[in-house]
């Protein structure tokens, strides 16, 4: 009974917190302003968000950016180069008042000359200053008002200082005029402030002393060359990002992951970097994955990585049932379909899965040509009953799990073959034993990959990074829908090591050293079968490997090196 009145009771940590209520009142919850410190923060980190999303767009125009904003720095540069020089020279003077007997003290004589300067300002810029300056430099030809355009009158705040301003062609005319000008401005004031007196006698109430005398300027003040040159950069940038948004814009090609994934709906289960040794005599990976850290200019195990993470997605795709039968194709030809599926199927081989290459591509068939194999007989005489498919059958590579069926003789009806039961039939038949890949042609161009999509378990689209539009992927997988195919993804192809779009920001960079298998390796081999099929039958798909490659243990496993 004390145990059960026990587990009813109040912990001492609610009481303490009760008897703390009663005295402090209940407690209110932690409320953050609308207008608050975490508002701000989140807002910054939005506004940091989405100036993330431009920076891809800059990096994929950089070069023409940079020269655009290399050639407004050079335009504002020119510009400095044309425009005439103008030297500036500055003479000052103070307003003096009391020198007659009548002005009292002298405070009262430097309040009447800080009233009366700013008056003076605009005695500086009269067209009488501007004439006395003619007769006295001899300008016979310049007009008053030309002078006053060249001339500013300024007064220092609390001061009794006038400062002129005078520019010219030369130091020696910008100095001239300075002086000429303040002398024009004294006389002024003498007539203006001493009507009774001779201008030229200097003596009056107020009067304007000069106090510092022009000097010769050493360098120009306009043109401004380095303001002139980041006027012209500032130009230039703004027109780079124009250029790089209209490009945006208007460029509808493939350029990240995020934006296919976006424009798609399918997720882009892997990204084969760019890799330039790539030609069209040696196109795959090595097959064993040795590395060699010593040699620094090899990026093989950037494609070799790629590859794997496109093996792992296919295997987690669909766990509980998994693809066997899988189309490998590409909206237009030139995408590099051909040999991403041979390196696939060598990444697939290698990871202890037994692989069978079909070539269906019969309009343009290169698996033989990237294997090195006997392009001879294949899936379409197995297909017109003209051989068994143990008689065509090859096997590559050293481990014996990698099979590959080449195309054989171009048809003159290639869809009919590929859309026929007994091209389904040989499929579900390699599919007991094997993962069976499919180099299917292009999707806009052929319906071939169409039709065979509807027999497999579903199709990857090969895009080349930079070259296939969206439009162009669009219109792939309208073509694929309509037959009732199923994407299973995307694979981007050719996808830069470094700037825009590049997935490899970091490693890869040539610590590997790319190990071709032995020259044996790739040699072609017909497997030779215990049971050969009847001419014109789809054999046990059994016997389509050679008996020298069991299936691999579990120990086999980890001693099989990798990709």
């Amino acid at each position: 009974m004390g145990l059960v009145i026990g587990l009813f009771r109040r912990p001492p940590i609610l009481r303490r917190l009760e008897r703390y209520t009663g005295r402090v009142g209940p407690m209110r919850p932690l409320a953050v302003g609308k207008h608050g410190a975490l508002d701000s923060l989140l807002a910054e980190i939005e506004e940091l968000m989405e100036l993330r999303s431009y920076l891809p767009i800059l990096r994929a125009h950089w070069v023409a950016m940079t020269l655009l904003i290399l050639l407004g720095g050079a335009a504002g540069f020119g510009w400095a180069l044309l425009q005439p020089k103008v030297y500036t020279a500055d003479a000052s003077g103070f307003v003096s008042a009391g020198s007659n007997a009548d002005t009292g003290n002298a405070l009262v004589g430097d309040n009447l000359a800080q009233s009366k300067v700013k008056s003076y300002i605009d005695i500086g810029t009269s067209r009488a200053v501007a004439q006395f300056a003619i007769d006295d430099l001899g300008l016979t030809d310049t007009r008053p008002e030309q002078l006053v355009g060249r001339i500013d009158v300024a007064n220092p705040i609390d001061t009794v200082l006038l400062k002129v301003s005078a520019e010219g062609s030369t130091p020696t005319e910008a100095r001239d005029l300075a002086e000429a000008w303040l002398r024009g401005i004294a006389q002024q004031i003498q007539v203006l402030e001493n009507p009774n007196q001779d201008p030229a006698a200097g003596d009056g109430v107020v009067q304007l002393v000069p106090l510092d005398s022009a000097v010769l300027p050493s360098s120009p003040t306009s043109p401004n060359t380095k303001l002139a040159i980041a006027i012209g950069l500032l130009l230039g940038l703004s027109l780079a990002i124009g250029y790089a948004a209209v490009r945006h814009t208007f460029d509808r090609r493939i350029r990240s992951a995020e934006a296919v994934e976006r424009e798609t709906g399918l997720a882009v289960i892997g990204s084969i970097p760019i890799d330039k040794r790539f030609t069209d005599v040696d196109r795959l990976v090595s097959m064993d994955g040795a590395t060699d850290y010593s040699n620094k200019a090899d990026d093989d195990v950037a494609v070799a990585e790629a590859l794997r993470e496109v093996r792992t997605n296919l295997q987690f795709m669909d766990v509980d049932n998994p693809p066997r039968v899988i189309v490998v194709t590409s909206p237009l030809p030139g995408d590099g379909k051909s040999t991403t599926i041979a390196n696939l199927a060598i990444a697939l081989a290698a990871g202890g899965q037994r692989v069978v290459l079909v070539d269906a591509d019969l309009r343009r068939p290169t698996v033989s040509k990237t294997f090195n194999l006997v392009d001879g007989a294949g899936l379409t005489d197995v297909l017109s009953g003209r051989s068994g498919i143990s008689d065509v059958l090859q096997s590559w590579g050293t481990s014996g799990r990698l099979a590959i069926l080449t195309a054989g003789k171009t048809p003159p009806n290639p869809s009919e073959l590929l859309g026929s039961e007994r091209m389904h039939t040989l499929l579900a038949e390699l599919a007991q034993h094997a993962i069976v890949l499919i180099d299917a042609p292009p999707l806009i161009p052929v319906t071939d990959a169409a039709i065979l999509s509807h027999n497999t378990d579903g199709a990857l689209i090969v895009a080349s990074m930079g070259k296939t539009s969206y439009e162009g992927m669009n219109k792939a997988l309208q073509n694929l829908k309509r037959a009732n195919g199923r994407p299973l993804g995307i694979i981007l192809n050719r996808v830069p090591r470094r700037g825009a779009g590049s997935i490899y920001g970091y490693g890869y960079r040539g610590d590997y050293a790319r190990a071709d298998p032995p020259v044996d390796a790739i040699e072609p081999q017909v497997a030779v079968l215990p049971t050969p099929g009847v001419s014109g039958d789809v054999p046990a798909a059994s016997s389509t490997f050679p008996e020298a490659a069991p299936p691999l243990t579990r120990r086999e496993l980890r001693r099989q090196p990798s990709l």
